[in-house]
């Protein structure tokens, strides 16, 4: 699953342990999730939404691959 967190934490001027704590998880866990490494939880990613006043398909992308 593609994610755009990177660009807009850029956009909003947050560095990962500043979006870390707003959304209450370890700056671990947004790295891992930028990288790809591990797919946030329903709850995770419409908080990551609300932060950024974007819809969550703004931030996740499903690919194909994700489907198999």
């Amino acid at each position: 699953m593609k994610n755009r967190i990177k660009i807009l934490r850029a956009m909003h001027d947050f560095t990962q342990q500043d979006l870390a704590d707003k959304i209450q998880v370890s700056r671990q866990t947004i790295n891992t999730i930028e990288k790809g490494k591990y797919i946030p939880s329903t709850l995770l990613a419409l908080k990551m939404a609300d932060v950024f006043k974007v819809n969550v398909l703004e931030i996740f992308e499903i690919e194909e691959s994700d489907w198999k």
